[in-house]
C-alpha cells in the first residue's frame, strides 16, 4: 500500500525498533497481508464484523506473543501450559508481551464470584482474619471454597539455631457445610419426577432417559425396595423415601451386581453437576421444570459458615461487605485505620477505586462471575492492569466500549489513552466512532466480511480515514435521524411491582407490536427488568449474549440444524442413509475421524495440525464424496457460502424448502458471506450473536426479546439490522431491544429509560416515550447524549 493509500499521516517514528511489523499474514481469511503498527500508540483496528480485525490483532499478534513467552520457560513448565502454534505468518517483529483483554465471559463456576476472579476477596479475607472480632482464624476461615471441617497436622521447623521443633497447624475453611458454600439449596418439584397415579411398570417416572424397558428401569424393577406394579400415590413412607433419596446401595438385579441409588441424589450427580448450557435441549427443559434453586437457609445464601459471619469490623461481618455495593464499600474501607495494616488496606482502597473509576461501582463482590455481561467481563479484567508499573507492554482490547452507555465511552476512552501515556502500545478493535476518534493510528480492514474481506483497505489517522472513502470512512460520521411517525401499539405487557436486583418497585406497561427499545447506563436496571420481569408464558423468544457453545467440529449448518435436511435431500436423491452425510458419524473419514485435519500432540512444544491427506480435508470418506445432489457432493456443499447455497436449494433439482427456509433467516441477518461448514470456533462476536437470532427466528413466539443485538456490528450494518428489526415487527412481532446504540435508539416507536444510575442509584423509570419526546425533554443522560446525536 502507498502513502497516498494510507492517508500519508503515518505517526513519526524513529527506526524499526519502534514498530510491530507483520508481512505476510494469512490467519483465518487474511490475504498475505502486511501492516506496521507504531509502539506506545494507541491503533484502532476498523472493518466490518468478519473483516478479519479478531484474525489480525488476536490471532496473529497477540497469540504469537504469548507463544514466545512461553517457550521461554523450561520444557517441563511448558508441559503444563496449552499448547499454542505459530500464526500463519511470514515476519512477526518487534513484539512486546501482550496482556489480552477480551470479552470472553469469566468462567460461569458456580463458586466464582467478582470478589474471587479480582484480588478483592483475597485482601478482604486478610484484613478479617487480623482485625475481626472475635477471631475466628486465618484468611482460609473466611473463604466460602475452602471446607469447614478442621484438618489438623503438624510440621517440622528449625528456627536459626535452636534444635527442629513440631509446629500444629489447622486449615479450617469458611465454606457453609449445608450448601457447601454454593449459597443455594436445591429444592424438587416431585410431580416433574413422576406421575403419581401409575406404577413404575406402567411408566411413572418423567426424568429424561428414565424409561423403564432401559437399564434403569431393569434396575427400579429389581431393587426389591418396593413393588413396581403398585402406584407410587400408595408408596408407604419408608417406600417412597427408599425411590427419591436412598444412598447408593449394592444389590444383584438378574444375578449381575449394580448400585441402587435414590432418584434425587441420582439427578444431582447426573443433571445438576453440569454446566445447563451443555444439557441437551430436553434435559435442560426437565431441569428447569422439575429443579428449584433458593438461598441456603442455614447461611442466608451468603456461602459462609456461622463462625465467619460471627467475626465482625465496625459491626459488619464479610459476608455484609461483599454484598455492599462496591461504591459504597470503597466508602466504608476508607473509614478502617489500623497501621498494623496500613499496606493491606492502601491495596484494596485502589482495588475497589478502580471499580468505581471503569464505571463497576455497582455491582457487589459476592455476584456470581458467570452473570456479568461480556463488556462488564472484559472491564473486570481491566482492574488488574489499571494499577500496573509495566510500561512496554502491548494491551489488546476487544470492543472496551460494548455494554457502555454513552455516557460510560469517555471515560474509558481516558482509561486506554491513560494506558498509552504509561508508555505502552494500546491496540483496539473498536466499532464505536467515539473510540475511533481518539486513535493515533487506524488500521481499516475490509472491504467485506468473509472471503471479501482479509485486506488492509486504509493504514493512517483517523482524518486520513474520513477522507479514504472506505466504508468505514463513509460511515464514521453517520448519524441516524429521528423517525417522522411512529408505530401504534396493538396491545401491552403489563409489569407490576418488579423488585428484580436493584429494581425499585417498577410498575410499566411495554407496548406490544412495536420495536421498543430499553436504555439507560449500565447496571441501571435493564436486564432485570426485561429478562427478570416479563413472564416467562408470554410467548418470549429471548436472545441474550451468552456465549454459543460448539466445538470445532460444530459449523453453522449444525448448529442451525440446516445439516438434517441436506443430509435428507442427499440420502433421498442416492436411495442410503442419511448418516452417510455426517462428518461426526458413519460418513467421517477413518483418518481424521471426520475432522479434515490430524492433529500431532509435540509435547511441551506447540502441536502441528495437518491436513489429512486421505480425504484431503474433505472430512469425508472417497466413497460418500461420489453421492451427488444437483451436481454437487455433500463435501462441495458445506464450502458453499450462505448466499451461494440458498440459490441453490431454493431450485431445481437441489430445491429443498427446509433448507432454503434456515439459508434465508442466515441471509437475513447478514451473514451470506459465512461458508456452511466453517467452524463456530473461527466466527467472530458479532457473527455468532446473528447466528443465534437466525436461529430463534424460527421458532414461534410473538415477543422478541434482543440484549445489545449492535454488539460487534460494523456502523454499516447497524442499519441493516434495523431493517431486520422492522421486518419482524411488520409481520406482526413485538420486538424488544436492550440497547445502548444512539441509531437503535433513534429508530424505536417507544423508549423506555432507567436510571438515573447505576446499582441502588438506579431501578427506576426514569423516561416512557417516543424518541422524539425523549430528546425534546432532555430530562435524562440518555436524553441528552440522544439529543447532541440527531443534533436536535
Amino acid at each position: 500500500m502507498s502513502k497516498a493509500e494510507s492517508g500519508d499521516a503515518q505517526p513519526h517514528v524513529a527506526d524499526s525498533h519502534d514498530l510491530i511489523r507483520v508481512h505476510g499474514a494469512r490467519e483465518n481469511n487474511l490475504k498475505n497481508i502486511s501492516v506496521e503498527i507504531p509502539k506506545r500508540r494507541l491503533t484502532v483496528f476498523t472493518g466490518v464484523s468478519g473483516s478479519g480485525k479478531s484474525s489480525l490483532v488476536f490471532g496473529t499478534i497477540a497469540a504469537e506473543s504469548q507463544r514466545l513467552i512461553n517457550e521461554t520457560y523450561s520444557a517441563f513448565v511448558q508441559g503444563f501450559m496449552p499448547s499454542l502454534s505459530r500464526p500463519e505468518v511470514d515476519v512477526l517483529d518487534g513484539l512486546t508481551t501482550a496482556i489480552i483483554v477480551d470479552q470472553e465471559r469469566i468462567g460461569a463456576n458456580a463458586r466464582s464470584t467478582v470478589g474471587t476472579v479480582t484480588d478483592a476477596n483475597a485482601l478482604l479475607r486478610i484484613l478479617f482474619s487480623r482485625l475481626g472480632e472475635p477471631h475466628v482464624g486465618p484468611p482460609n476461615a473466611f473463604s466460602f471454597n475452602v471446607p469447614s471441617v478442621q484438618a489438623k497436622g503438624a510440621i517440622t521447623v528449625e528456627r536459626g539455631n535452636r534444635k527442629a521443633e513440631k509446629v500444629t497447624f489447622s486449615r479450617a475453611g469458611g465454606m457453609c457445610p449445608r450448601c457447601e458454600g454454593m449459597g443455594s439449596v436445591t429444592d424438587f418439584d416431585l410431580s416433574q419426577l413422576y406421575d403419581a397415579d401409575k406404577s413404575l411398570s406402567e411408566g411413572a417416572l418423567t426424568i429424561p432417559g428414565y424409561s423403564m424397558d432401559g437399564w434403569y428401569g431393569r434396575i427400579f424393577k429389581g431393587c426389591g425396595f418396593f413393588d413396581p406394579d403398585k402406584p407410587i400415590r400408595e408408596f408407604t413412607e419408608a417406600e417412597l423415601h427408599d425411590l427419591l433419596y436412598k444412598e447408593p446401595t449394592k444389590i444383584k438385579v438378574d444375578g449381575i451386581n449394580v448400585t441402587y441409588e435414590g432418584l434425587i441424589p441420582r439427578i444431582q450427580k447426573s443433571f445438576l453437576s453440569k454446566d445447563r448450557e451443555a444439557m441437551q435441549p430436553h434435559v435442560r427443559a426437565f431441569v428447569d421444570r422439575a429443579v428449584t434453586f433458593k438461598p441456603c437457609p442455614e447461611c442466608d445464601g451468603t456461602r459462609l459458615n456461622a463462625a465467619a459471619r460471627s467475626s465482625k469490623i465496625k459491626g459488619m461481618s464479610i459476608a455484609d461487605v461483599c454484598a455492599m455495593q462496591i461504591s459504597d464499600l470503597a466508602e466504608w474501607i476508607r473509614g478502617v485505620d489500623d497501621p498494623s495494616v496500613a499496606p493491606l488496606l492502601a491495596t484494596l482502597r485502589r482495588t475497589l477505586d478502580s471499580f468505581v473509576e471503569i464505571g463497576l461501582g455497582y455491582l457487589s463482590l459476592d455476584r456470581p462471575s458467570g452473570t456479568l455481561s461480556g463488556g462488564e467481563a472484559q472491564r473486570v479484567k481491566m482492574i488488574r492492569h489499571l494499577g500496573s508499573s509495566l510500561t512496554d507492554v502491548t494491551y489488546v482490547f476487544d470492543e472496551p466500549t460494548a455494554g457502555l452507555h454513552p455516557h460510560d465511552v469517555q471515560r474509558m476512552n481516558d482509561l486506554l489513552l491513560r494506558l498509552r501515556d504509561k508508555g505502552n502500545t494500546v491496540l483496539v478493535v473498536e466499532h464505536e466512532p467515539e473510540t475511533i476518534a481518539i486513535a493515533d493510528h487506524v488500521v481499516d480492514l475490509g472491504p467485506g466480511a468473509g472471503t471479501e474481506g482479509g485486506t488492509v483497505c486504509f493504514e493512517g489517522t483517523v482524518e486520513g480515514l474520513r477522507a479514504s472513502g472506505t466504508l468505514t470512512g463513509r460511515h464514521l460520521d453517520d448519524r441516524a435521524a429521528l423517525k417522522e411517525t411512529v408505530r401504534k401499539p396493538t396491545g401491552a405487557l403489563e409489569i407490576r411491582g418488579a423488585t428484580a436486583h436493584n429494581l425499585r418497585n417498577v410498575d410499566v406497561d411495554i407496548p406490544l407490536g412495536v420495536l421498543v427499545v430499553v436504555t439507560g447506563v449500565a447496571g441501571s436496571g435493564k436486564s432485570s427488568l426485561v429478562h427478570g420481569s416479563i413472564p416467562a408464558d408470554a410467548g418470549v423468544v429471548a436472545i441474550d449474549q451468552s456465549a454459543i457453545k460448539g466445538s470445532r467440529r460444530s459449523n453453522p449448518a449444525t448448529y442451525t440444524g440446516l445439516l438434517d435436511p441436506i443430509r435428507k435431500a442427499f440420502a433421498k436423491a442416492n436411495g442410503v442413509k442419511p448418516a452417510l452425510f455426517s462428518a461426526n458419524s458413519e460418513g467421517a473419514c477413518p483418518a481424521c475421524n471426520g475432522v479434515g485435519v490430524i492433529y500431532t500432540d509435540l509435547a511441551m512444544m506447540a502441536g502441528v495440525s495437518t491436513t489429512c491427506e486421505e480425504c484431503e480435508g474433505r472430512r469425508f470418506q472417497a466413497s460418500v464424496l461420489e453421492y451427488k445432489l444437483g451436481g454437487r457432493n455433500i463435501s462441495e456443499v458445506l464450502a458453499m457460502s450462505v448466499a451461494e447455497a440458498e440459490e441453490f436449494f431454493g431450485a431445481g433439482e437441489a430445491r429443498t424448502p427446509a433448507a432454503h427456509a434456515v439459508l434465508e433467516r442466515l441471509a437475513d441477518v447478514g451473514l451470506g458471506y459465512l461458508t456452511l461448514g466453517q467452524p463456530l470456533t473461527t466466527l467472530s462476536g458479532g457473527e455468532r450473536q446473528r447466528l443465534k437470532l437466525a436461529v430463534h427466528m424460527g421458532e414461534k413466539g410473538g415477543v422478541y426479546v434482543l440484549d445489545e443485538p449492535t454488539a460487534g456490528l460494523h456502523m454499516a450494518d447497524v442499519q441493516h439490522l434495523l431493517g431486520l428489526l422492522d421486518r419482524l415487527v411488520d409481520s406482526g412481532k413485538s420486538v424488544i431491544v436492550i440497547e445502548h446504540n444512539q441509531a437503535v435508539m433513534a429508530h424505536a416507536d417507544w423508549i423506555i429509560d432507567l436510571g438515573p444510575g447505576a446499582g441502588h442509584d438506579g431501578g427506576r423509570i426514569v423516561f416512557e416515550g417516543t424518541p422524539a419526546d425523549l430528546v425534546a425533554a432532555r430530562s435524562t443522560l440518555t436524553g441528552r447524549h440522544l439529543a447532541a446525536y440527531v443534533g436536535a
